[in-house]
């Protein structure tokens, strides 16, 4: 009886009418809004910091069409951008599956969850994959740009043997993708241990899935990230 008495005596905390936040969102999922709202910042000061000094810069900028031309296996192919779309299209089906990983766990179906979030943890890899190669070709390709050097300094940023580009291109290249790949890489990491929780019927048991949600605003987040970085160095930096 005095447990029932206590229970019927505590007082609502939220006095305000309908709460704010709704009855679906959990506190997992706001502060994984909070963090990635905080991180937005984080690429918006980089991409920011790189559009600044792409225009401030006098100098030819490298052009992306030589510059990002070459495709596996095939070398400089002249295949402008080729390569890099067929990243982007890669993390963006990685995004679809996501989202029907998530409509499965809504659906309590743990056969779906580990299905489409299986896929979208392969694509993840293959994206990986794909900014390693390019990033190895970059390095160590025919004309090798890097931290400290950047060959595409003749005229409309074209490949110059005796000119120089601007160095801050490479550095930007790199730390901006880098940070991102980083991101991509945690994701996966992230997407892997919650398959396993899956795999072993932990959320099944519980009929509660909002994990899988949380984790896909962070991939979803991941993704649209990408745009804006294809957009400043593969589409933009010509202009």
């Amino acid at each position: 009886m005095s447990t029932v008495a206590l229970q019927e005596k505590k007082p609502n905390l939220w006095q305000g009418g309908i709460s704010p936040y709704g009855e679906t969102t959990t506190w997992g999922k706001l502060m994984m809004w909070f963090f990635l709202l905080s991180d937005s910042f984080t690429f918006g000061a980089f991409l920011i910091s790189y559009g600044t000094i792409r225009f401030a810069n006098t100098q030819d900028w490298p052009n992306p069409n030589e510059v990002f031309s070459a495709f596996p296996g095939l070398g400089h192919a002249d295949l402008p951008l080729v390569f890099v779309s067929l990243m982007t299209f890669i993390l963006i089906m990685s995004s679809v599956t996501m989202v029907l990983g998530v409509r499965a766990g809504k659906e309590n179906n743990q056969k779906g969850v580990l299905l489409w979030l299986g896929l979208t943890i392969i694509g993840g890899i293959m994206f990986l994959g794909c900014q390693a190669w390019e990033w190895t070709h970059m390095l160590t390709g025919e004309h090798p740009i890097n931290l400290a050097g950047n060959p595409y300094g003749g005229p409309d940023g074209s490949f110059d043997a005796h000119s120089h580009g601007p160095v801050a291109f490479g550095q930007f290249f790199f730390t901006i993708t880098g940070f991102h790949g980083f991101h991509v890489f945690t994701g996966i990491v992230i997407n892997i241990i919650v398959w396993l929780f899956v795999l072993k019927g932990v959320y099944s048991k519980s009929g509660d899935y909002q994990i899988i949600e949380n984790i896909g605003l962070y991939w979803h987040f991941v993704d649209l990230v990408w745009v804006f970085v294809f957009a400043s160095f593969y589409l933009l930096s010509s202009l």
